[in-house]
């Protein structure tokens, strides 16, 4: 899979006042002979091209903003990390079961943003409050960042200004095997790669645009060989049709591309497919032919934060689904260490 190219690229000209980062961008933009337009803000982006809201949703997935972000509060993160580092919004897979269909609702562009110093400053202000805690800091809550960091080089930033605390830890997850740039960043082991893996059935039917799972798998084997701590998110686990056969296959091919050496520092992170009302009609919309499986009927209701509930798989199939994912991880991994399964 090539590495990602926008159509269309917008610059908040605040950015340009007080960035460097904006004007190299910008730069390297007019070199690849890129359409390049204003922007008042990386939250109002108007006059996406397009004749109807599926055109427009398909076009923004390939549009990049270039903007400032304002908001240096950040957001407390999963159960990975203390904190959501924020260092870009938006993604240009397809992924017909990703959260971010609802949480970015009508704004599915990608967007960077060049105030790093500003967002460094605000990341040693949370580790210094929890000293001596180590703080982990969660880079893809809202992006796939590696996905754009061949253009942008924020994340390879990012993860030489956590490899030079001492109590700071990053953490992200990709589907993208473009890494050859943060193979010789300075991590000192403070930044952990990890990569989202699934059945390749799952991967075909719902996950386009996005790296195939050998190259994920080559890349992973790159960063581990590179000294970085290795991950893999799987997720979501979904029952399809042999999902059996299709997840031994999986952890079958991890075993052959993952050298061994490197098996017991390797963590794994389970998640079942969920969704919630307002994701299914969403979904619906921007991918109405797709296999996805979103029967309530079927489903368990599981309440969430903030009122919002989600749809997960009943309880015996959820707990035959981990009882067989961690077998295999058992048997190929002993050392590795299970995060959790949610």
């Amino acid at each position: 899979m090539k590495p990602f190219v926008p159509q269309l690229v917008y610059i908040e000209p605040k950015a340009l006042e007080k960035y460097p980062l904006a004007h190299q961008l910008k730069e390297k933009f007019e070199d690849m002979g890129l359409e390049i337009r204003e922007t008042t803000s990386h939250n109002q982006v108007r006059n996406l091209p397009g004749e109807n809201e599926l055109q427009k949703y398909r076009n923004a997935k390939s549009t990049l903003v270039i903007g400032i972000r304002k908001t240096l509060k950040f957001d407390s993160s999963k159960p990975s990390a203390e904190y959501a580092i924020p260092l870009a919004t938006g993604c240009m897979g397809h992924c017909h079961y990703c959260y971010l269909q609802t949480t970015l609702g009508s704004k599915p562009y990608i967007r960077t943003y060049v105030n790093l110093d500003e967002i460094f400053d605000q990341a040693q202000k949370y580790i210094d409050e929890r000293s001596p805690e180590i703080t982990r800091f969660e880079a893809s809550c809202t992006s796939d960042i590696v996905g754009i960091d061949h253009l942008t080089h924020s994340l390879k930033r990012t993860i030489e200004f956590i490899g030079q605390t001492e109590l700071g830890r990053l953490r992200f997850t990709t589907k993208y095997h473009h890494v050859d740039h943060l193979l010789d960043a300075k991590h000192n082991g403070n930044t952990r790669f990890r990569f989202s893996v699934n059945s390749k059935w799952v991967i075909k039917n719902f996950e386009m645009a996005t790296s195939s799972l050998e190259e994920r798998l080559g890349a992973a084997k790159k960063v581990v060989e590179a000294g970085y701590p290795l991950g893999f998110v799987v997720a979501p686990l979904y029952l399809h049709d042999d999902w059996r056969e299709g997840y031994k296959e999986l952890f079958d091919i991890i075993n052959e591309m993952i050298p061994a050496d490197y098996f017991k520092n390797i963590t794994f992170e389970l998640i079942q497919h969920r969704f919630t009302k307002p994701a299914k009609k969403v979904i619906q919309k921007r991918y109405p032919k797709s296999k996805l499986e979103m029967d309530e009927e079927k489903r368990k209701y599981k309440w969430g934060r903030y009122g919002i509930g989600k749809y997960v798989y009943q309880k015996d199939e959820a707990q035959e689904l981990r009882e067989t994912i961690e077998g295999y991880i058992h048997q190929y991994f002993p050392e590795a260490t299970i995060e959790y399964f949610t």
